[in-house]
């Protein structure tokens, strides 16, 4: 027997122990399992390392815990709420609210998540518009400014947020950054120099613990969240960088869509930061202070839930909520994503609304920026279209809004995609938002995007060149993986 004959052996030999390997850690999902055999096939023990980088799976061992939680007397208020919507005597402040008390129901019960009825929502959808009202507020706080991104980078923009946190920091005000080491490779630490020297604070989120190898590379913290003196908060889609604000030539004029609430719903966002920056800080963890968590009446009247979720979670929560929202469709349902790759439940529920005569739109963008995911977004996007769902290309740019509104009453806005990556893989934030004004608002921006957009229909589908065909049935076949 030749040596290469026996190497060749081992090999295989190997590859059979990996291959079982993968199917006893993914037992719980066939899509992932299957598509990882097929990378182990096609790139014997090669295959097995890109897993261990890529595809291991997040262990459920409590990730964030905050000692202090009790103190903010969250639990209580959960429980209250919880008791009060299934005694039917909770005190809703406006009719779509009240519609729709079991999506608030599984909220609370799957995520922890307050309803808060004293909201004022202002909707962003350009980058200039966004970045402008931050900086005011910004420049306005005047005890902490708590800054998360999954992109944060040093170009014009990140270089002007920073010089007036560097300046709001010198003035005594408390500044935290937290960044997601994957999303912003391009920046590091020294980047912050000034700001740490001035008294701010920088943390990491799953940094490399070995130089330029990083085992939780798959997982990463894709949340988009200030908070500013516990009573304004920003979430939605914009991260730091001059693409943002159509400065890239590649991406052009940049579409997103961003929220800044002043109301009660901060300090939910501010809970959720605190508990990203305890996990990613190892030496200055944020212990509880009133001042986070200020005892303020404000005036808005929006009902909002600030929802989360993440691969240390047993549910996904945020695409239970998608789908809730799906189904209870009479009239119409409206999605912009930048990603269009739904598991088997949210590709059934979005064919049975169009089945059932409810106007399905979805809007996606003309470009890529992740070759793999635009044409699995197209094969998805293909079935739908054979079940009388309206499907639009948006030509002015690069659409990464997520957004989904629902019979023009219900909305929600944040920071997770329409696909598996988002739903299992990503720490994310949405905010649902039960207010007819603000849905109609976002209703109209989607029907003004619509004159920026080509619709595809299926006969145009049906004509595309055999090589898109061949790109979409790969990327279909890797898509629970991407």
């Amino acid at each position: 027997m030749s040596i290469l004959s026996t190497l060749l052996g081992i090999l295989f030999f190997l590859n059979l122990i990996l291959a079982a390997a993968i199917i006893f850690l993914e037992r719980k999902d066939a899509g992932a399992t299957w598509a990882w055999l097929m990378v182990l096939f096609f790139i014997p023990l090669l295959g097995f390392i890109l897993y261990l980088v890529f595809g291991q799976n997040l262990t459920r061992k409590r990730l964030f815990d905050w000692e202090d939680m009790k103190k903010i007397g969250i639990e209580g208020l959960i429980q209250n709420q919880i008791h009060t919507l299934k005694e039917h005597r909770f005190p809703f402040k406006n009719d779509i609210s009240s519609r729709y008390q079991d999506l608030i129901y599984m909220h609370l019960i799957n995520n922890d998540a307050l309803l808060t009825q004293d909201n004022e929502v202002k909707v962003f959808t350009h980058g200039e518009d966004k970045f402008k009202a931050l900086l005011e507020d910004i420049e306005a706080a005047q005890d902490h400014i708590h800054i998360q991104y999954y992109i944060f980078k040093k170009d014009q923009l990140g270089q002007r947020i920073l010089a007036k946190l560097v300046e709001k920091a010198r003035a005594g005000v408390k500044v935290r950054v937290l960044y997601d080491e994957m999303g912003s490779r391009r920046t590091r630490r020294g980047f912050f120099k000034e700001l740490l020297s001035a008294g701010g604070e920088v943390e990491v989120f799953f940094p490399s613990k070995i130089p330029f190898v990083n085992l939780r590379l798959n997982y990463r913290n894709h949340r988009k969240l200030v908070i500013l003196d516990g009573k304004v908060g920003y979430v939605g889609g914009f991260n730091v960088g001059d693409e943002y604000l159509g400065l890239n030539p590649k991406f052009g004029y940049w579409r997103d869509t961003h929220l800044r609430i002043e109301g009660s719903s901060a300090l939910a966002m501010q809970t959720r930061f605190i508990l990203d920056w305890n996990q990613a800080s190892r030496s200055k963890k944020i212990a509880y202070d009133l001042r986070f968590f200020p005892l303020s009446s404000f005036t808005g009247e929006a009902g909002v839930q600030i929802v989360t979720c993440g691969p240390d979670s047993e549910w996904e929560q945020i695409k239970n909520g998608y789908i809730k929202m799906i189904s209870s469709a009479k009239k119409s349902i409206f999605i912009q994503t930048p990603y269009f790759i739904p598991d088997v439940s949210l590709l059934d529920s979005l064919r049975i609304a169009a089945l059932t005569g409810v106007d399905v739109r979805i809007m996606i963008p003309n470009k890529p920026d992740h070759l793999f995911v635009y044409w699995a977004t197209y094969s998805y996007i293909g079935e739908l279209l054979k079940a009388g769902v309206k499907i639009y290309i948006y030509d002015n740019g690069f659409i990464h809004a997520k957004t989904i509104v629902v019979d023009e009453s219900i909305s929600s806005v944040g920071t997770a995609n329409i696909d598996v990556r988002s739903f299992r893989l990503n720490f994310e934030v949405n905010a649902f938002l039960y207010d007819q004004e603000l849905s109609e608002h976002l209703s109209s921006v989607f029907m003004d995007d619509i004159k920026k957009s080509r619709e595809l229909t299926l006969e145009g589908y049906h004509q595309r060149p055999i090589m898109i065909k061949v790109k979409e049935s790969i990327s279909r076949l890797l898509s629970p993986i991407l």
